[in-house]
């Protein structure tokens, strides 16, 4: 489906919730009373948010790009071929949607926050705001707009809504220019935004 009405708020990408703001005072006192040492956590916090999650994630879509066999696989039932690779999460079922010059697909939990953590670890703050879960379903072009991407006109958009049983992640297309990558080299160029629908891969 295709939308194309105009927003006013903005999505706030550093907007905390009242769960994170205890979260935060909790650390805070941890790290007053000598219990926590912040740089560990800090340590911890990036390898969950960015490097353990996102990156399974970017090895799967780069073994789509370069092995079809995985790739058909992957899209006709995403938990297996994920768990081919090691990758297993607590009972809900993950589908694959690819993205193409005419389809674009965007991923929301509209009810909470329900996310792939298999292959993209944490959420980010973002995805979690009510801005993000509203607006993306009423004016999805103007979000990917402050994320930087703007679609032609002729490019539909979709719009796939996670719950806790079922959970989405995003095929992007793969750039140009990288035929002679290896499958770590084209990992490298997949970020968590794009496997959510709201970026695109890095150029080689």
């Amino acid at each position: 489906m295709t939308h194309d009405q105009k927003h006013s708020k903005p999505i706030e990408h550093t907007e905390l919730s009242g769960i994170e703001l205890r979260v935060r005072a909790l650390r805070s006192v941890l790290v007053q009373k000598g219990y926590v040492d912040p740089a560990a956590l800090d340590v911890l916090v990036d390898t969950f948010e960015n490097r353990i999650g996102p990156r399974n994630g970017a090895k799967v879509i780069a073994r789509a790009w370069i092995d079809r066999s995985f790739h058909d696989w992957l899209v006709r039932d995403a938990t297996s071929a994920i768990a081919s690779m090691g990758y297993v999460g607590v009972g809900e079922k993950l589908v694959a949607v690819e993205n193409t010059a005419s389809l674009h697909h965007i991923v929301v939990c509209t009810l909470c926050s329900c996310y792939p953590w298999p292959v993209l670890g944490l959420p980010p703050v973002w995805y979690k705001s009510a801005a993000y879960r509203a607006r993306v379903v009423k004016d999805p072009r103007g979000v990917l707009r402050e994320f930087g991407i703007t679609l032609p006109p002729s490019t539909d958009i979709r719009i796939w809504d996670s719950t806790a049983e079922l959970r989405y992640f995003v095929i992007p297309i793969r750039p140009d220019g990288c035929e002679t990558l290896s499958e770590d080299e084209l990992a490298g160029l997949v970020t968590r935004d794009s496997m959510i629908g709201v970026g695109i891969p890095k150029r080689p």
